[in-house]
């Protein structure tokens, strides 16, 4: 009985053992499988990243600009810059007109990762490499293309078209903020959820009449309202805003109501406004003040529509989200500059003047109290006085079109 019971534990070891030893076996050959499979290269499509680029460029015009947003010359102009004004070369593997093609073929068609990987034949992490490179490069020239307006000068668009002309002979450009489709921590993520529930960033930024960013604030927390935004850059010295400067006293002609009324079916009026001064027009979000009058049409339009990635913004660090905004009116301001004839701008642009806000903008006009104290020593009747100048040049429009 005894020998017969040895048996038997013999033969449930062995079966354990030969149970065991299968295990083994599968999962080794399963280990191999995996190993294969992670050695087995991905990228090797016949047509390399550095070939597609070169088939763009070489190609019709328009296929650069629907993948990029900008023609050849204007393309090969940035490269130039960027090699004179940053540290950006050549890297092992890559040309400078690659990795700059693959930022811009990023925010212009809002690619995820794995979409520039299998256009451009490169590794994740050499996307997200150069993307970031890219990205600081181009927000670094953020000096040298958005750049404050000249005070002294009527800006062309404003003199010669007589729609304009001489009743906005004093403004020195727009003011206006919109919201950047945003990601952010959950820890914070509701200190960026405006009106609509959506997590954005506000951005403020000052236009000039031919579309030119003159100065740009990115990163805000989209539940903060636009006239916190400018309030605070205005107050802060360190900001560098372009204050516009203050004007002179000049007389007042003071033309009786009933006088008006006949002077507006027989002669023309000319009213002349106590301290003018510059100002910029402002969205009616913002309070009317010396040297900011609302409201005026933004130029957001233009911008959004060629870099779709400010609507659909992917998962990027905050710092980064903001260099992105940051770079699309960089890129704005040099394509503007080098590019006139742009389909874009020549699409939105109707007279120098912004088109219509996008339905898409977080509309937050009440959820704050509005612009604080003018910090440069304007009085408790600044409002009226920036609503009168409005009403004088309104009845000076009407006064025009209408005898």
């Amino acid at each position: 009985m005894s020998t017969s019971r040895s048996g038997e534990q013999w033969d449930e070891e062995f079966e354990c053992l030969i149970d065991l030893t299968l295990g083994l076996m599968a999962l080794n050959e399963g280990q191999r499988y995996v190993n294969r499979i992670q050695r087995m290269p991905m990228h090797t499509s016949i047509r390399t990243g550095h070939q597609y680029m070169l088939e763009l460029i070489n190609d019709h015009p328009d296929r650069l600009f629907n993948k990029i947003r900008m023609y050849r010359p204007c393309f090969e102009m940035l490269i130039q810059v960027l090699r004179q004004q940053t540290v950006l070369q050549n890297s092992r593997f890559l040309t400078l007109e690659e990795q700059v093609m693959i930022f811009i073929y990023v925010i212009s068609q809002k690619a995820i990762n794995r979409m520039a990987m299998e256009d451009w034949q490169h590794s994740g992490s050499t996307i997200s490499i150069v993307f970031t490179r890219i990205c600081k490069a181009i927000a670094s020239l953020s000096p040298i293309f958005i750049k404050t307006p000249n005070f002294d000068d009527v800006p062309d668009e404003i003199r010669f078209n007589p729609k304009y002309y001489p009743y906005f002979q004093d403004c020195v450009g727009a003011i206006d903020g919109t919201h950047i489709a945003a990601h952010a921590p959950s820890n914070v993520a509701n200190n960026y959820r405006g009106r609509k529930s959506n997590v954005t960033t506000n951005m403020l930024a000052v236009c000039s009449f031919d579309m030119l960013f003159t100065y740009v604030v990115t990163g805000w927390e989209g539940a903060v309202h636009d006239s916190r935004v400018l309030t605070t850059q205005l107050e802060d010295p360190n900001s560098g805003f372009p204050h516009p400067p203050p004007g002179i006293h000049r007389l007042i002609f003071v033309v009786l109501f009933d006088l008006l009324i006949k002077l507006i079916m027989s002669l023309p009026i000319l009213v002349l406004y106590n301290r003018v001064g510059k100002y910029y027009l402002v969205d009616s979000g913002y309070s009317n003040k010396p040297g900011y009058l609302a409201p005026f049409q933004r130029c957001f339009g233009v911008l959004k529509a060629r870099f779709p990635i400010l609507r659909f913004m992917t998962n990027f660090s905050l710092v980064r989200q903001r260099e992105i905004a940051m770079c699309c009116c960089v890129l704005h301001n040099f394509i503007k500059l080098h590019n006139r004839d742009d389909p874009l701008f020549q699409r939105f642009g109707v007279d120098g003047v912004m088109p219509p806000p996008d339905s898409d903008d977080e509309d937050n006009t009440a959820s704050s109290s509005g612009i604080a104290a003018n910090p440069h020593g304007y009085g408790g009747n600044d409002e009226n006085l920036a609503n009168s100048m409005r009403d004088h040049i309104m009845i000076q429009m009407y006064l025009h079109y209408n005898m």
